[in-house]
């Protein structure tokens, strides 16, 4: 089975909400903080394989080293894409958390959602969840982190 990563810095505050997030559902990940950890090839590969962009989903073109050095991302060989990244880890926008099929940017409530595990997704779908009705689904989250710890 293959781990979720999340690729992080430690001034990142969407960082730590995606770290959260994923141990309140006791979500195992493997954390690389880009800076002390030197990005390789293949980490790009991984986030690359499931950005339905390309480049500019993983890119933040805004950031200073983008702006100073005056670059286009049209006009770069995926080569230099990938060796300026692993160059300059400053310019991917975080946190990027990815699996065997999907890729997630940043932080966002909704979207994180799409790795919630498939027996606790089953559970959820089992209830009705309404505004009203939501001590009905932290029921559920309680019994499923118990169905965890009784296997760990």
């Amino acid at each position: 089975m293959f781990m979720i990563k999340i690729y992080t810095t430690p001034s990142c505050s969407s960082c730590r909400k995606a770290k959260k997030w994923l141990d309140k559902y006791m979500i195992e990940y493997v954390e690389k903080n880009i800076f002390t950890q030197p990005l390789t090839g293949d980490d790009i590969e991984i986030m690359l394989q499931n950005a339905e962009n390309g480049f500019d989903d993983i890119i933040s073109t805004r950031s200073k080293i983008f702006k100073e050095k005056d670059l286009d991302i049209e006009d770069m060989l995926m080569s230099e894409l990938k060796d300026f990244i692993i160059e300059n880890p400053s310019v991917l926008k975080r946190p990027i958390i990815v699996d065997e099929t999907r890729l997630q940017v940043g932080y966002n409530e909704e979207e994180i959602r799409i790795f919630i595990p498939r027996r606790l997704r089953e559970m959820i779908m089992n209830i009705e969840v309404s505004n009203e009705n939501s001590d009905e689904y932290e029921k559920v989250l309680e019994q499923y982190l118990e169905e965890l710890k009784a296997k760990a």
